[in-house]
């Protein structure tokens, strides 16, 4: 010790320069090499009072696990409940939350209906997975469309959802309305095949009141590639009050109507196509009962 008091004689001039040392964040180890200090004893004497920079300090590994597992117990979690979620011990958990009020017993039949909830959450979840990977296989089967196969589909699509002429009616105007943006690409493909100029197409919003209006001309505008003011007078369907419409939220758009102007000699056209259609698959099927094919 008399060797330690000789060493360290100027105590004060030492402390001075080991707490200047400290504040410019230097470790204990690196003030003990750079003013050749020996003593831990001694080094703790002139460090008193400093406290270490904060690079020094370790962060606590488990700083996000404790506020996790009182965030957890506040919403009411058991510790099995966050011993699974977490994955620690419960006697961590223990220390962490013990001064967290205890979480109130749910009634068994409210555990059961919770349980069911979770279970059926998880198998919707599953069945959706399901679903898309069958969606996904199928759009693969289909690949390329050659012209004949996007004919047939356009012919198809058009006698199912577009204008027909009726006997007490002679129309013969190529009027297609529909509500599905996929159903209108195809469509609008299919009269390009055709040679039916853009030109010659108008379009018009129909939509129910309750609708976002201005919101579908612009949606249905940008698919079809045209400025909104090209759009005709929007037809605004009223509102029946003893209908329950389900086809309402932000992705309701209402349909759009396209028509093809001076369209009567196509309208014949496509009647034809069609009654081709029917004529080739009937004979399929005669073949398919005599087997031959």
């Amino acid at each position: 010790m008399a060797h330690s008091r000789g060493k360290y004689a100027d105590f004060e001039g030492l402390r001075q320069q080991a707490l200047a040392l400290r504040r410019e964040g230097l470790s204990r180890r690196q003030i003990r090499d750079r003013l050749h200090i020996d003593n831990n004893d001694i080094l703790n004497r002139l460090l008193q009072g400093e406290p270490p920079p904060a690079w020094t300090k370790r962060p606590n590994a488990k700083d996000d696990l404790r506020a996790k597992a009182r965030e957890l117990r506040l919403q009411g979690w058991t510790y099995d409940q966050i011993q699974v979620e977490l994955g620690c011990s419960k006697s961590s958990i223990s220390l962490w939350v013990r001064d967290l009020p205890k979480p109130e017993r749910r009634d068994p039949t409210e555990q059961a209906k919770l349980a069911a909830r979770k279970r059926w959450e998880h198998e919707l979840a599953v069945r959706d997975e399901e679903r898309q990977r069958t969606k996904t296989a199928a759009a693969r089967e289909i690949g390329n469309m050659t012209a004949r196969e996007l004919f047939t589909a356009g012919v198809a699509l058009y006698w199912a959802e577009g204008s027909k002429d009726k006997p007490y009616d002679r129309r013969e105007n190529v009027l297609f309305v529909n509500s599905d943006p996929g159903v209108i690409r195809l469509y609008l493909a299919w009269l390009d095949l055709l040679g039916v100029e853009r030109e010659r197409l108008s379009y018009r919003v129909m939509i129910h009141v309750t609708g976002d209006v201005q919101g579908a001309k612009r949606f249905w505008a940008d698919l079809v590639g045209i400025d909104v003011s090209a759009l005709q007078k929007t037809t605004i369907k009223k509102h029946n009050p003893k209908t329950i419409r389900k086809n309402v939220g932000e992705n309701y758009r209402g349909c759009l109507v396209i028509r093809v102007s001076q369209g009567a000699e196509l309208y014949r056209r496509i009647e034809g196509w069609w009654t081709g259609m029917v004529d080739a698959a009937t004979g399929i099927t005669a073949a398919l009962s005599s087997g031959k094919v």
